[in-house]
């Protein structure tokens, strides 16, 4: 089975610096506590994260694309490989000893080739009339010494390919002399010095002697001398001519191409293929290399994604696939929003401006000494968050954790913090579409699905200058995601005011909310910065009043 999982300690769809750093103090912590946790992340870093993980040295957390099930979270180690140019006798034996059903086939170079099953084993037994041509089957002579468990008497050239036919020395001497060829193969018992002569004299490739009978030295001499091969086995001339059979190269009976998956390819997008093909097994390929086997009857992911939750705790706002995970903590800050759990779990909430704030608290209540770059991180959570103490979900706790943090981190608190928020402040070179999707939430807020978007700047002017692109934007995102309105906090750090953009309907939602005049596209909002306080609790109150 799949190695045990690592915990995944993650933020937010769309993550700001809280999302990410929090990640990552909080993942360091419980590491610290012997638990296998990974700082993870679902979405693309902003500019303010990076310049706070570059200032600090520290790599980005683990990218997740999704936590839906995949090939690779089930499928089965391939312990048990044949080679393409291996023997059908080879095959039969390893069925033996695993009680495999099907088998992958791979080349010389490890790459895969094919799949082998015991029905294509049996087909081949049935199939067989006579002796086959070894010729037509590219078998060698080391094939059938290894089959036959043949003692070799008189050696040669043992990779050469077989070019005659294999032929029993049953008859009298002149039925041998008219059956056999030049460079058969002669299967011969208990029979007199003079028709193994005879054979040879022939020009015969190989004299194969059964049951280990005596071979006289002068026929040796004469084997060797006309370049032919002498062996000898311990098996009866029939159970040979049935080894013999087994000496062709699985090649020829293997599935070529067969139908296979790659470790990230979704399970229920090859649910149907399985159940389409009904094969026993599947192989598992990555980059032409096979790297394990999948089962129709081991769908089912018996050890999903074990999952923490950092500063969200919404099921809008969580990774994709968080349904086929397992949630086993949430630490936030937030309004409590639904995510469901199977079972109770370890949940840490408080009203703080930060993630960041809880997290570093948590080392210091349980003794854990925080390191000067995690320290930093996290430092930069809570400036971010806070707008450097400036919004109003910053507490005194926040404060008090920061200027820990500072210390430890070995950074002048306002001058670090003043560089990494205009690091991450103005639009740079994102797209309209980009800038729409900066750190965005979904919310639902009583009946109405809502989206709401921030990017802070110190010039309102440049995003206002592309106003009209924005709102396309916007509505583009309302339509592929099915929201009934999509905000866009344009928050002016200098000023302490936003410049709220929105699209979509009841407009009188935000009118109501914030009493502005909300027939245009935009409002203007003095001291707003916080949407967790200021734009959030608002629309909640408003959509109460204007649904009596």
């Amino acid at each position: 089975m799949a190695k045990k999982k690592p915990i995944y300690v993650i933020g937010h769809r769309n993550p700001d610096t809280d999302s990410i750093c929090s990640a990552l103090g909080y993942a360091n912590l419980k590491r610290s506590l012997g638990f296998n946790a990974v700082a993870a992340r679902c979405g693309k870093i902003n500019n303010e994260t990076k310049y706070a993980l570059e200032y600090f040295k520290i790599d980005p957390p683990q990218l997740l694309v999704d936590l839906y099930p995949r090939v690779k979270d089930v499928a089965l180690e391939s312990k048990v490989v044949v080679k393409q140019h291996d023997t059908l006798r080879h095959l039969g034996e390893i069925m033996r000893k695993t009680d495999l059903l099907s088998i992958p086939v791979t080349d010389s170079g490890g790459e895969l080739v094919g799949m082998v099953t015991v029905n294509d084993l049996a087909k081949r037994y049935f199939q067989e009339l006579g002796m086959t041509s070894l010729t037509d089957m590219r078998v060698r002579y080391r094939d059938i010494i290894q089959a036959t468990d043949a003692k070799v008497l008189v050696s040669g050239d043992e990779g050469a390919f077989i070019e005659g036919q294999v032929r029993i020395a049953a008859g009298s001497l002149a039925t041998i002399k008219e059956v056999v060829k030049p460079k058969d193969i002669v299967l011969v018992g208990d029979r007199g010095e003079e028709t193994l002569r005879q054979c040879i004299d022939i020009g015969i490739s190989c004299l194969l002697v059964t049951e280990n009978c005596r071979v006289a030295e002068s026929v040796l001499e004469e084997a060797k001398e006309r370049g032919a091969f002498v062996l000898s086995t311990p098996y009866d001339t029939y159970t040979v001519g049935r080894l013999i059979n087994q000496c062709v190269p699985i090649r020829r009976i293997m599935q070529q191409n067969p139908v296979s998956f790659k470790p990230l390819d979704l399970l229920a997008d090859i649910k149907g293929k399985m159940e389409e093909l009904n094969y026993i097994n599947y192989p598992v390929v990555e980059n032409n290399r096979l790297v394990g086997l999948i089962s129709k009857d081991e769908l089912t992911l018996t050890d999903p994604d074990r999952v923490i939750l950092v500063d969200h705790n919404e099921r809008g706002q969580a990774i994709e696939g968080i349904e086929n995970a397992k949630v086993i903590e949430i630490v936030d800050h937030h309004r409590l929003g639904g995510v469901h759990t199977s079972e109770p779990i370890y949940m840490h909430t408080e009203p703080v401006g930060c993630t960041a704030t809880m997290v570093s608290n948590m080392y210091w209540d349980r003794d854990v000494e925080i390191p000067q770059s995690i320290a930093g991180v996290l430092l930069s959570a809570i400036i971010s968050d806070t707008l450097l103490f400036k919004s109003p979900t910053c507490t005194a706790l926040d404060k008090k954790t920061a200027e820990k943090l500072a210390d430890i981190a070995k950074v002048d608190l306002k001058e670090y913090g003043l560089a990494m928020l205009r690091a991450g402040a103005g639009i740079g070179d994102k797209t309209p579409p980009e800038i729409a999707n900066t750190d965005l939430k979904e919310f639902q807020i009583g009946e109405y699905k809502i989206i709401v978007s921030q990017i802070s700047v110190m010039d309102t002017d440049e995003v206002m200058a592309i106003e009209s692109k924005l709102l396309d934007a916007m509505q583009n995102l309302c339509k592929s995601g099915g929201y009934d309105m999509s905000l866009l906090m344009v928050t002016n750090i200098l000023d302490e005011a936003t410049t709220l953009l929105y699209v979509g309907s009841p407009r009188t939602l935000i009118g109501e909310a914030f009493r502005k005049d909300s027939s245009g596209t935009h409002i203007y909002l003095p001291g707003v910065v916080s949407r967790k306080k200021q734009i959030i609790p608002q629309l909640s109150e408003a959509v109460k009043r204007i649904q009596m």
